[in-house]
């Protein structure tokens, strides 16, 4: 039976009331009315089957990092099927590895790549609408009328195709280079993405997806991160670091990126015997051995000209055989020809 409060108790508990020692209200007091309830905190919805494992801070630093390596290989890639090419980043996001296979097209071209010396191996996917197209371009084609096939890449294709990765490799290391100094390397390709099981099919992985652009052909590629491979460097993806690595690396970097296309640009250059002037009757007029008389003298040294600018000067003479041009010094501004 429940205890019965006697005389004394209720004029103790009226009094304690009176005197504010008690909020009245009965079963409020206790936390279990209305006013009691504390303010509900927010809930938000988690699936399980995608959790988000890499905050949305590093997400946009590795956005930021593709975008880089995304300009940097498509200047590659223009300079070396001499055309314009586009790369730019479409989407980032986190998915599962199944999901990620299963929306690839079937076949493909689907490389398997180690990341040295990070433990595990990344995927690299390249649309067979675009790798079609930049084969046939590598190969003298125009990619006006031609047919995409459905089949996978040739053995011959196949190392055509390698030629593109080896681009895209060199240029992803070097966009990485400030947050680890890693190695892309390929280890298998296949065309099914499906039968290539790199991890546990409801592992996180992000996706990098990007458009590649060439004329009227455009196709996707995509870049795929086991979040376990890319778990000991994660820590570095914070939006700080990720600015202040840019600022302290671009410039060195960008420095040899350019430094290095520019080894391999072709320029004109020629060396100027003499100049002179003569009628227009006269260089009619002018037959095999008449003689040009100059200003020149003849120990005089010659100009020689780089795209149309003085820039050295020097002698002419033969080198094993060949007409040759040795450089005795700098040609001074305005030094005449």
């Amino acid at each position: 039976m429940a205890d019965v409060l006697d005389q004394n108790e209720i004029d103790a508990l009226l009094q304690a009331v009176a005197g504010g020692e008690l909020e009245s209200g009965g079963g409020d007091a206790a936390g279990g009315g209305p006013e009691g309830i504390k303010p509900q905190v927010e809930v938000r919805t988690y699936d399980f089957k995608r959790p988000e494992r890499v905050s949305k801070d590093q997400m946009r630093a590795l956005e930021g990092l593709h975008e880089r390596f995304a300009r940097n290989f498509g200047a590659a890639l223009s300079g070396y099927l001499r055309t314009i090419i586009e790369v730019k980043v479409r989407s980032t996001e986190q998915l599962t590895y199944a999901e990620f296979t299963y929306s690839l097209p079937v076949p493909t071209s689907f490389s398997l790549l180690s990341v040295t010396p990070l433990e595990g191996q990344i995927c690299l996917e390249i649309s067979p609408l675009i790798i079609y197209p930049v084969i046939d371009r590598m190969l003298g084609g125009s990619n006006a009328e031609l047919y995409i096939p459905q089949r996978p890449l040739t053995h011959i294709e196949q190392r055509l195709a390698n030629r593109i990765l080896e681009r895209a490799l060199s240029n992803l290391a070097e966009a990485w280079s400030n947050i680890a100094e890693v190695e892309f390397e390929v280890v298998q390709s296949e065309s099914n993405p499906q039968l290539v099981q790199v991890v546990a099919p409801n592992e996180v992985v992000v996706v990098i997806g990007f458009e590649i652009k060439m004329g009227n052909r455009s196709g996707s590629m995509s870049l795929c991160f086991p979040y376990t491979v890319i778990e000991p460097v994660i820590g570095r993806l914070t939006s700080q670091d990720w600015f202040s690595y840019r600022r302290k690396g671009d410039q060195a970097g960008h420095r040899a990126s350019i430094m290095e296309n520019l080894r391999e640009a072709k320029l004109k250059t020629r060396a100027y015997l003499a100049q002179t002037s003569i009628r227009v009757a006269d260089l009619v007029a002018l037959q095999k051995g008449d003689i040009l008389r100059t200003k020149k003298e003849a120990e005089a040294e010659l100009i020689f000209q780089v795209e149309g600018k003085s820039k050295f000067a020097g002698k002419i003479g033969q080198f094993r055989g060949n007409r040759a041009f040795r450089i005795t010094r700098t040609a001074k501004p305005g030094e005449k020809i």
